[in-house]
Protein backbone atom coordinates (compact mmCIF):
# COMPACT_ATOMS: atom_id res chain seq x y z
CA UNK A 1 0.00 0.00 0.00
CA UNK A 2 3.08 2.46 1.12
CA UNK A 3 4.10 1.47 -2.70
CA UNK A 4 1.40 2.55 -4.17
CA UNK A 5 0.91 5.90 -2.07
CA UNK A 6 4.35 6.83 -3.26
CA UNK A 7 4.23 5.84 -6.76
CA UNK A 8 0.48 7.83 -7.26
CA UNK A 9 2.52 10.69 -5.04
CA UNK A 10 5.38 10.63 -7.60
CA UNK A 11 2.86 10.34 -10.52
CA UNK A 12 0.79 13.37 -8.91
CA UNK A 13 4.14 15.13 -8.80
CA UNK A 14 5.50 14.36 -11.86
CA UNK A 15 2.08 15.63 -13.61
CA UNK A 16 2.58 19.27 -11.87
CA UNK A 17 5.92 19.07 -13.03
CA UNK A 18 4.21 18.82 -16.89
CA UNK A 19 1.58 21.40 -16.18
CA UNK A 20 4.45 23.94 -14.56
CA UNK A 21 7.02 23.78 -17.63
CA UNK A 22 3.81 24.21 -19.74
CA UNK A 23 2.77 27.19 -17.59
CA UNK A 24 6.34 28.20 -17.73
CA UNK A 25 6.67 28.00 -21.76
CA UNK A 26 3.48 29.22 -22.15
CA UNK A 27 4.23 32.31 -19.82
CA UNK A 28 7.05 32.99 -22.26
CA UNK A 29 5.76 32.20 -25.62
CA UNK A 30 3.30 35.05 -24.40
CA UNK A 31 6.09 37.45 -23.49
CA UNK A 32 7.62 36.92 -26.66
CA UNK A 33 4.60 38.31 -29.03
CA UNK A 34 4.31 41.63 -29.78
CA UNK A 35 1.67 43.50 -27.80
CA UNK A 36 0.85 45.53 -31.30
CA UNK A 37 -0.23 44.44 -34.27
CA UNK A 38 0.13 46.48 -37.89
CA UNK A 39 -3.15 46.89 -39.09
CA UNK A 40 -5.16 47.61 -42.37
CA UNK A 41 -5.79 51.73 -42.37
CA UNK A 42 -9.33 51.87 -40.56
CA UNK A 43 -11.35 54.99 -38.82
CA UNK A 44 -8.44 56.82 -39.79
CA UNK A 45 -9.06 60.65 -40.39
CA UNK A 46 -10.64 61.30 -44.45
CA UNK A 47 -8.34 61.20 -46.71
CA UNK A 48 -5.41 59.12 -44.59
CA UNK A 49 -6.09 55.64 -46.15
CA UNK A 50 -4.93 57.28 -49.34
CA UNK A 51 -1.71 57.62 -48.42
CA UNK A 52 -1.17 55.63 -45.58
CA UNK A 53 -2.38 51.89 -46.02
CA UNK A 54 -1.59 50.87 -42.30
CA UNK A 55 -1.03 51.58 -38.47
CA UNK A 56 -0.81 50.56 -34.66
CA UNK A 57 -2.74 52.45 -32.50
CA UNK A 58 -1.87 53.00 -28.99
CA UNK A 59 -3.80 54.21 -26.15
CA UNK A 60 -6.42 55.48 -28.86
CA UNK A 61 -3.10 57.63 -30.59
CA UNK A 62 -2.51 56.39 -34.29
CA UNK A 63 0.80 56.11 -35.94
CA UNK A 64 0.31 55.94 -40.04
CA UNK A 65 2.88 54.41 -42.23
CA UNK A 66 3.23 54.33 -45.91
CA UNK A 67 3.13 51.02 -47.60
CA UNK A 68 7.32 51.20 -47.85
CA UNK A 69 7.48 52.12 -44.34
CA UNK A 70 9.09 48.31 -42.71
CA UNK A 71 6.48 46.72 -40.54
CA UNK A 72 9.93 46.87 -37.55
CA UNK A 73 10.30 50.29 -37.56
CA UNK A 74 6.59 50.93 -37.44
CA UNK A 75 6.10 48.81 -34.75
CA UNK A 76 9.76 50.00 -32.47
CA UNK A 77 7.93 53.14 -33.12
CA UNK A 78 4.74 51.97 -31.38
CA UNK A 79 6.98 50.79 -28.86
CA UNK A 80 8.67 53.61 -28.33
CA UNK A 81 5.27 55.56 -28.05
CA UNK A 82 3.85 53.69 -25.04
CA UNK A 83 6.99 53.08 -23.14
CA UNK A 84 7.15 56.69 -22.93
CA UNK A 85 3.31 56.61 -22.31
CA UNK A 86 3.05 53.66 -19.78
CA UNK A 87 6.94 53.90 -18.58
CA UNK A 88 5.85 51.91 -15.51
CA UNK A 89 5.07 49.00 -17.71
CA UNK A 90 1.46 48.23 -16.22
CA UNK A 91 -0.65 48.79 -18.93
CA UNK A 92 -2.18 51.95 -18.32
CA UNK A 93 -0.87 55.29 -19.25
CA UNK A 94 1.10 57.16 -16.61
CA UNK A 95 -0.58 60.42 -17.07
CA UNK A 96 -4.40 60.63 -17.97
CA UNK A 97 -4.78 64.30 -18.31
CA UNK A 98 -1.54 64.07 -21.33
CA UNK A 99 -3.90 61.37 -23.23
CA UNK A 100 -6.88 62.90 -23.39
CA UNK A 101 -4.72 66.66 -24.15
CA UNK A 102 -3.73 64.22 -27.19
CA UNK A 103 -6.59 63.01 -27.99
CA UNK A 104 -8.20 66.86 -28.24
CA UNK A 105 -5.45 67.92 -30.63
CA UNK A 106 -5.87 65.02 -32.70
CA UNK A 107 -2.05 64.31 -32.38
CA UNK A 108 -1.03 61.49 -34.62
CA UNK A 109 2.26 60.14 -36.06
CA UNK A 110 2.68 59.92 -39.59
CA UNK A 111 5.72 57.46 -40.86
CA UNK A 112 7.10 57.01 -44.59
CA UNK A 113 10.07 55.18 -46.20
CA UNK A 114 12.64 58.44 -46.39
CA UNK A 115 12.29 61.61 -46.44
CA UNK A 116 11.84 61.86 -50.16
CA UNK A 117 8.74 59.46 -50.23
CA UNK A 118 7.51 62.43 -47.59
CA UNK A 119 8.41 64.93 -49.81
CA UNK A 120 6.49 63.40 -52.54
CA UNK A 121 3.28 62.60 -50.40
CA UNK A 122 0.57 65.26 -51.77
CA UNK A 123 -1.33 65.83 -48.22
CA UNK A 124 -3.26 68.53 -50.10
CA UNK A 125 -4.77 66.48 -52.49
CA UNK A 126 -5.65 63.71 -50.79
CA UNK A 127 -6.48 64.96 -47.11
CA UNK A 128 -8.68 68.19 -46.73
CA UNK A 129 -7.20 70.83 -45.14
CA UNK A 130 -10.32 71.17 -42.75
CA UNK A 131 -8.95 67.58 -41.28
CA UNK A 132 -4.83 68.16 -41.58
CA UNK A 133 -5.08 71.71 -40.38
CA UNK A 134 -6.72 70.53 -37.32
CA UNK A 135 -4.39 68.19 -36.55
CA UNK A 136 -1.07 67.40 -34.01
CA UNK A 137 1.24 65.67 -37.08
CA UNK A 138 4.20 64.76 -36.52
CA UNK A 139 6.64 63.31 -39.07
CA UNK A 140 9.13 60.54 -39.11
CA UNK A 141 11.23 58.66 -41.53
CA UNK A 142 12.13 54.91 -41.01
CA UNK A 143 15.26 55.73 -42.76
CA UNK A 144 16.36 57.36 -39.72
CA UNK A 145 14.69 55.11 -37.03
CA UNK A 146 17.33 52.99 -35.50
CA UNK A 147 16.28 50.43 -32.76
CA UNK A 148 19.33 49.75 -30.74
CA UNK A 149 21.21 52.63 -32.97
CA UNK A 150 23.46 53.69 -30.13
CA UNK A 151 25.17 50.40 -30.19
CA UNK A 152 25.84 51.35 -33.89
CA UNK A 153 26.73 55.30 -33.01
CA UNK A 154 23.33 56.10 -34.55
CA UNK A 155 20.84 58.09 -32.59
CA UNK A 156 17.57 56.84 -33.41
CA UNK A 157 15.59 59.57 -34.17
CA UNK A 158 12.06 57.79 -33.40
CA UNK A 159 13.14 58.95 -29.62
CA UNK A 160 12.87 62.73 -30.96
CA UNK A 161 9.77 62.58 -33.07
CA UNK A 162 7.82 60.08 -30.87
CA UNK A 163 8.49 62.55 -28.11
CA UNK A 164 7.25 65.47 -29.79
CA UNK A 165 4.08 64.57 -30.42
CA UNK A 166 3.15 63.45 -26.45
CA UNK A 167 5.04 67.32 -25.21
CA UNK A 168 3.43 69.30 -28.06
CA UNK A 169 0.03 67.95 -28.11
CA UNK A 170 -0.19 66.69 -24.62
CA UNK A 171 1.66 68.07 -21.71
CA UNK A 172 1.61 71.89 -23.41
CA UNK A 173 -1.68 71.52 -23.30
CA UNK A 174 -2.92 69.64 -20.33
CA UNK A 175 -0.15 72.12 -18.41
CA UNK A 176 -0.49 75.26 -20.27
CA UNK A 177 1.04 77.19 -18.05
CA UNK A 178 3.73 74.94 -17.07
CA UNK A 179 4.80 73.54 -20.33
CA UNK A 180 2.58 75.74 -22.84
CA UNK A 181 4.85 76.25 -25.56
CA UNK A 182 4.60 80.03 -25.74
CA UNK A 183 6.46 83.11 -23.45
CA UNK A 184 6.30 83.35 -20.03
CA UNK A 185 5.56 79.92 -18.56
CA UNK A 186 7.64 77.87 -16.32
CA UNK A 187 9.11 75.85 -19.23
CA UNK A 188 9.59 79.06 -21.67
CA UNK A 189 11.62 81.13 -18.74
CA UNK A 190 13.69 77.72 -18.18
CA UNK A 191 14.48 77.75 -21.59
CA UNK A 192 15.00 81.63 -21.94
CA UNK A 193 17.90 80.90 -19.29
CA UNK A 194 19.65 77.91 -20.85
CA UNK A 195 19.50 79.82 -24.48
CA UNK A 196 20.72 83.52 -22.45
CA UNK A 197 18.19 85.45 -22.54
CA UNK A 198 14.73 85.95 -24.65
CA UNK A 199 14.76 85.78 -28.33
CA UNK A 200 11.59 85.88 -30.17
CA UNK A 201 13.38 84.20 -32.87
CA UNK A 202 17.09 82.60 -33.43
CA UNK A 203 19.62 84.94 -32.75
CA UNK A 204 23.22 85.64 -35.14
CA UNK A 205 24.77 84.48 -32.32
CA UNK A 206 23.84 82.95 -28.59
CA UNK A 207 25.43 84.78 -25.64
CA UNK A 208 28.36 82.47 -24.44
CA UNK A 209 27.11 81.14 -21.62
CA UNK A 210 23.91 79.97 -23.34
CA UNK A 211 23.86 76.42 -23.45
CA UNK A 212 21.19 75.58 -25.83
CA UNK A 213 21.84 77.04 -28.76
CA UNK A 214 19.65 75.73 -31.40
CA UNK A 215 20.01 77.63 -35.01
CA UNK A 216 17.25 76.67 -37.10
CA UNK A 217 15.61 79.96 -38.33
CA UNK A 218 12.16 78.09 -39.09
CA UNK A 219 11.87 77.01 -35.70
CA UNK A 220 9.93 80.15 -33.93
CA UNK A 221 9.67 80.20 -30.35
CA UNK A 222 7.17 77.30 -29.79
CA UNK A 223 9.26 74.86 -31.91
CA UNK A 224 11.98 76.26 -29.38
CA UNK A 225 10.85 75.41 -26.42
CA UNK A 226 9.29 72.00 -27.79
CA UNK A 227 13.55 70.79 -28.92
CA UNK A 228 14.40 72.28 -24.76
CA UNK A 229 11.85 69.99 -23.54
CA UNK A 230 13.35 66.97 -25.91
CA UNK A 231 16.98 67.54 -25.13
CA UNK A 232 15.86 67.69 -21.40
CA UNK A 233 14.18 64.74 -21.41
CA UNK A 234 16.29 62.52 -23.79
CA UNK A 235 19.60 63.50 -21.94
CA UNK A 236 18.06 62.76 -18.24
CA UNK A 237 17.35 59.46 -19.52
CA UNK A 238 20.57 58.43 -21.17
CA UNK A 239 19.42 58.61 -25.04
CA UNK A 240 21.78 61.08 -25.59
CA UNK A 241 24.86 59.57 -23.92
CA UNK A 242 26.95 57.44 -25.84
CA UNK A 243 30.40 57.36 -27.74
CA UNK A 244 30.41 60.44 -30.21
CA UNK A 245 27.13 62.04 -29.47
CA UNK A 246 28.06 65.14 -27.77
CA UNK A 247 30.71 66.29 -30.76
CA UNK A 248 27.61 66.09 -32.89
CA UNK A 249 24.86 67.89 -30.82
CA UNK A 250 27.72 70.28 -29.30
CA UNK A 251 26.06 73.14 -31.09
CA UNK A 252 22.89 72.69 -29.95
CA UNK A 253 23.05 71.19 -26.90
CA UNK A 254 26.09 71.18 -24.09
CA UNK A 255 23.73 69.03 -21.18
CA UNK A 256 23.48 65.37 -22.90
CA UNK A 257 23.79 63.47 -19.37
CA UNK A 258 21.41 62.89 -16.30
CA UNK A 259 24.58 65.29 -14.51
CA UNK A 260 25.09 67.86 -16.24
CA UNK A 261 21.52 68.50 -16.51
CA UNK A 262 20.75 68.20 -12.82
CA UNK A 263 23.75 70.57 -11.99
CA UNK A 264 23.78 72.65 -15.53
CA UNK A 265 19.85 73.72 -15.78
CA UNK A 266 18.60 72.53 -12.76
CA UNK A 267 14.81 74.67 -13.27
CA UNK A 268 14.66 71.96 -16.26
CA UNK A 269 15.21 68.81 -13.97
CA UNK A 270 13.23 69.74 -11.52
CA UNK A 271 10.31 70.23 -14.07
CA UNK A 272 10.93 66.72 -15.91
CA UNK A 273 11.50 64.79 -12.98
CA UNK A 274 8.46 66.21 -10.80
CA UNK A 275 6.80 63.22 -9.77
CA UNK A 276 3.39 64.78 -10.08
CA UNK A 277 4.37 64.99 -14.56
CA UNK A 278 4.59 61.60 -14.64
CA UNK A 279 7.30 62.17 -17.38
CA UNK A 280 9.21 58.68 -18.50
CA UNK A 281 11.92 57.73 -15.81
CA UNK A 282 13.33 55.05 -17.90
CA UNK A 283 14.83 54.92 -20.97
CA UNK A 284 12.31 53.38 -23.40
CA UNK A 285 13.68 50.56 -25.93
CA UNK A 286 10.61 49.67 -27.68
CA UNK A 287 10.43 46.39 -27.24
CA UNK A 288 6.81 47.39 -24.82
CA UNK A 289 5.60 44.54 -23.01
CA UNK A 290 2.95 45.41 -20.13
CA UNK A 291 2.53 43.48 -16.76
CA UNK A 292 -0.70 44.82 -15.70
CA UNK A 293 -1.49 45.45 -12.05
CA UNK A 294 -4.43 43.31 -10.90
CA UNK A 295 -5.36 45.46 -8.02
CA UNK A 296 -5.11 48.67 -10.03
CA UNK A 297 -7.78 50.11 -12.36
CA UNK A 298 -6.92 52.87 -14.81
CA UNK A 299 -9.21 55.07 -12.19
CA UNK A 300 -7.13 54.55 -9.54
CA UNK A 301 -3.71 55.38 -11.35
Amino acid sequence: MDFLIRKSINHSMQQVRYVGLFLLFFSYSLMAQPFFEVQPTSKAPQGFDRLFTKQVEIFGISIFATTKTPDSKLLHAAGLLAQYLDNDNDGQPDNQLVIQAIHQSKGAVVMSATRQEADEIDVHRHIPEKVWGNMTILGLYAEETHPDGADRGLFDAAYEEILHLITSAGYANAYPSIFGEKRGTAIALAMDQARGGYFRRVPRKYPDQAWYTYDDKSCDYGCQITEYIYWGITSILGAQDFPGRLDHISQEWRLNTTAKVKVGDPTLYQLLTDPQYAFPTKLPDGKYNPQPDPTESPSTK
